[in-house]
């Protein structure tokens, strides 16, 4: 029962009960019972007078709190000039006022932080209470190649991507970095914050591929200019040496020295090895800007074929092309590119050994070039460190071949993968802008 109906009932009920004791008490005198019933009647007055007074506050109040409820913040009230009315009336719009203000803060930062989530370099994952992803940004959805829909909702620890599979096993304020294809390197970080009393994680990845690039390429790039420096003071002046003896003719005349200058002549040869052996370094090292130029990209792959051609017939690998129709023009350096181009198809003879095909994918829509070969392919570990530099599966590899791809492909600004995809399947993949 309403506080006002407790009251008016309480009234009626007590003026009944004059009404009728004044009927017994003063029935035998008229005056006096006329007397009483005219207090009641002003006591009726009164009581009604109160009731206005003491439950407009509260419907005043009602009318705050409903405001409230609907979360607005713009219903003020006007001072009535009672006093105990405009106390309430005032402690009422004070309120109301901060909340505006609170609300108007709580907005803007709101906003403020959903704007920075969306352009953040920085990829930014938010789960809900049950570890279900609620919010992924732009960045986030760049890093991992998926659209919004395709992880929305889903768990973050069944999803089928590498780098949720690192996610998984990360508790809360723990990192770490992870290079799962062999050229990109993320640090994945996770934390949690509190919404309305529960917890709630987020992860952020980072990409430090940049930064390491360049810390590592500073770094093997000191190696090689020492190196390259040290055997070129010790070989040229040495070759002189050996090349001078050899053109001493006094020094053969009356003796079987054959052997002698033949070893001679094969320490010379070794020497302009090492020689070769530190320019192919050097050459990493010295790399040229890529001098951009318009250039058909079909045009390249059947020059670089017909190079790598004889090679692949000694492997009996064949070549198989898919080539749009027409013209692939892209924005490159030919003679970086076709280098490129030429260390792909090389190192996809080697894997295949013998008796195996190479196949090249373009789709000018999609601004792609695949070279998929069916060699041995490769495994996780060969993976992740594929573009090291000086990192080699061949015995005798020197590991600077795709890390000179990776260079160029960087300098031009152009994406790439290299991955097995299947059985006997391998692609390299390249993605022009």
């Amino acid at each position: 029962m309403k506080l006002r109906t407790k009251y008016i009932l309480f009234v009626v009920i007590l003026h009944l009960i004059a009404l009728v004791l004044t009927y017994f008490i003063f029935i035998d005198n008229k005056i006096w019972f006329i007397v009483s019933e005219a207090v009641i009647i002003i006591s009726l007055l009164i009581a009604w007078q109160l009731y206005r007074q003491l439950i407009q506050p509260l419907k005043t109040l009602m009318q705050g709190v409903e405001a409230i409820k609907d979360r607005d913040f713009n219903v003020k009230f006007l001072s009535t000039g009672k006093h105990e009315m405009d106390q309430l009336i005032d402690v009422y719009n004070q309120m109301m006022d901060e909340l505006r203000t609170e609300r108007t803060r709580q907005e803007q930062q709101h906003f403020f932080l959903e704007k920075l989530i969306f352009t953040s370099p920085t990829g930014i994952i938010i789960l809900d209470y049950d570890d279900n992803i609620q919010q992924i940004n732009p960045k986030a959805l760049q890093i991992l190649g998926i659209v919004a829909d395709q992880v929305l909702g889903y768990p973050v620890d069944k999803y089928p991507h590498p780098l949720f599979e690192q996610i998984k096993h990360l508790k809360s304020g723990e990192n770490t970095t992870v290079k799962f294809d062999g050229i990109n390197t993320y640090m994945l970080q996770k934390s949690h914050f509190i919404d309305r009393g529960f917890s709630r994680h987020f992860i952020m990845i980072e990409d430090l591929t940049a930064e390491i690039l360049a810390a590592e390429k500073n770094v093997y790039g000191k190696v090689i200019r020492m190196m390259a420096h040290e055997v070129n003071n010790t070989v040229g002046p040495v070759n002189s040496i050996l090349q001078s003896a050899l053109k001493t003719n006094g020094l053969w005349q009356g003796h079987q020295f054959n052997n002698l200058k033949d070893a001679l002549q094969v320490a010379i040869d070794r020497n302009q090895n090492l020689n070769l052996f530190m320019r192919n370094f050097a050459d990493l090292v010295k790399l040229p800007a890529a001098n951009k130029r318009p250039i058909n990209l079909h045009h390249l792959i059947n020059s670089v074929s017909q190079l790598m051609g004889i090679k692949a017939k000694e492997k009996d690998v064949a070549y198989e092309f898919h080539m749009h129709e027409g013209t692939f023009i892209i924005m490159a350096d030919e003679q970086q590119m076709e280098q490129v181009l030429i260390n792909i198809v090389k190192n996809a003879i080697e894997a295949i050994g013998s008796k195996g095909m190479i196949r090249f994918y373009t789709v000018p829509d999609k601004r792609s070039l695949v070279i998929s070969d069916t060699g041995a392919g490769i495994s996780a570990e060969q993976s992740a460190n594929l573009f090291s530099p000086f990192y080699s599966t061949k015995k005798d590899g020197q590991g600077i071949g795709l890390t000179l791809v990776r260079e160029i492909l960087v300098n031009h600004g152009f994406e790439f993968s290299l991955k097995t995809v299947g059985e006997k399947q391998t692609e390299f993949t390249i993605l022009f802008n």
